[in-house]
């Protein structure tokens, strides 16, 4: 069995960094324009909804920095979590 060749699975390559550094800035950008968009409602909307749309406002840009940086881990999909020696990532 020496002379069998290693086979790579194309499928399960990861994304190239440029699109996945798009695809972030673009979820944070639409979390910031609805942010913008809660603060405006801020001064619009009558008293109970004015609250709940400051508090939007206030909050999104933790959820916005969590779900952006979302993606890209290091777990290699074949990668076993108990394996003692996992394959490297370069």
């Amino acid at each position: 069995m020496a002379d069998e060749k290693e086979v790579f699975d194309i499928t399960s390559a990861p994304k190239a960094l440029s699109a996945d550094q798009a695809s972030r800035q673009k979820r944070y950008f639409i979390s910031m324009m609805i942010r913008t968009a809660c603060f405006i409602l801020t001064v619009v909307l009558p008293s109970p909804f004015r609250w709940l749309a400051l508090l939007g406002a206030v909050l999104l840009p933790y959820f916005a920095v969590v779900i952006a940086n979302a993606g890209r881990e290091s777990f290699m999909p074949g990668a076993n979590m108990r394996d003692e020696n996992p394959p490297s990532l370069n």
